[in-house]
């Protein structure tokens, strides 16, 4: 069981990431050891550059965002960590899978629709073909599983497509992942607009959890989410009422418990005020620690860039041979030596 997922160093890491990405990472270190194989994570620096970026302001939010997944329980000993840039057989592979994706697939990603109708200046060929890249970073890995949030799901999916028709035209040659998403919080709404997903680019400052707001800001924001009008308040998760599902949600997956058991230990609520303060606690709870963690191993940079050389060394180890084997299966570069008889 060997797992692979990615996070970009773009924005501040918020809660929508932690529950729907890190805790997974978390998890599938522990799982993947466990099955005497290897989970990958990796910061997706290459990625970050299909927007607008400062190059200062992105070596910086690399640091960040290595920081908080390292906080937040990931171990270099128990995983290979790494800076996507560092590992050059991810843009070799995603070139020849660019030779197998159809240029209809990606323009139907809705990412790419989304983003690229925010962009005022340049679309970029970058943004355009993530998905492939996306492909090749977990492909390059003949990685089985891929944890991510929903938003992800149709990334994925074409992830599988490429895979198979890959290996259809040139021999069984990678392998083909599978999907995981969090049984609760795969999709973390705003805090102000319950039908938005929380985000660092499209959502409300209010609206948004950070990993690193203080607990003040934190029970602030949540005091202030928007609930519904329904009286006597009804503390239940339906589609009518997306503030109070998104609550309820945000407080199983902080407590590891379900959504039914969230909505249990409120039998004796006097309203919304105690929903919102119970999921305040129980994030609190949960990031405290990460806050604390963080605070110390982000002042060494140093230390992140031997993390990071670390990992690229145990990485390359892996996809160096998955891309001998994808060049002698598309009869790129030298040929393969055939031993004297």
């Amino acid at each position: 069981m060997r797992i692979f997922s990615g996070i970009q160093p773009t924005g501040r890491k918020h809660l929508g990431n932690f529950i729907g990405a890190i805790v997974q990472y978390v998890e599938g270190q522990q799982r993947a050891a466990d099955a005497g194989d290897v989970a990958i994570f990796c910061v997706v620096d290459l990625h970050a550059m299909t927007v607008p970026w400062q190059p200062a302001e992105m070596r910086e939010r690399v640091y960040d965002t290595a920081a908080i997944l390292l906080a937040a329980g990931l171990d270099p000993e128990k995983c290979i960590f790494i800076r996507q840039s560092d590992v050059p057989e991810h843009t070799e592979l995603t070139w020849t899978l660019g030779a197998v994706t159809a240029h209809g697939d990606l323009n139907r990603m809705h990412q790419f629709k989304e983003k690229s109708a925010k962009q005022k200046e340049l679309v970029s060929a970058d943004l355009f073909t993530y998905p492939v890249l996306m492909a090749a970073d977990v492909l390059a890995y003949r990685a089985n599983e891929v944890p991510v949030g929903d938003d992800q799901r149709q990334h994925v999916e074409l992830m599988r497509d490429v895979a198979i028709r890959f290996n259809e035209r040139f021999g069984d040659t990678l392998v083909v992942p599978e999907l995981k998403i969090p049984a609760v919080g795969a999709r973390i709404m705003d805090l102000q607009d319950p039908t938005s997903k929380m985000s660092t680019t499209g959502g409300s400052t209010e609206g948004t959890v950070y990993v690193l707001d203080d607990a003040k800001t934190v029970e602030k924001k949540f005091k202030r989410a928007v609930t519904d009008s329904d009286d006597p308040p009804r503390i239940a998760k339906d589609q009518s009422k997306p503030g109070v599902s998104n609550l309820i949600d945000i407080l199983a997956a902080a407590r590891g418990i379900t959504p039914d058991e969230a909505i249990a230990s409120l039998a004796d609520a006097r309203g919304y005020g105690d929903l919102k303060m119970a999921t305040a606690n129980a994030v609190n709870e949960m990031l405290e620690p990460v806050r604390t963690r963080y605070a110390e191993i982000r002042q060494d940079e140093d230390a992140l860039e031997e993390i990071f050389a670390a990992g690229a060394t145990k990485a390359r180890a892996i996809t160096r041979e998955v891309m001998a084997d994808v060049r002698a299966a598309t009869g790129v570069g030298p040929r393969t030596r055939v031993p004297a008889s």
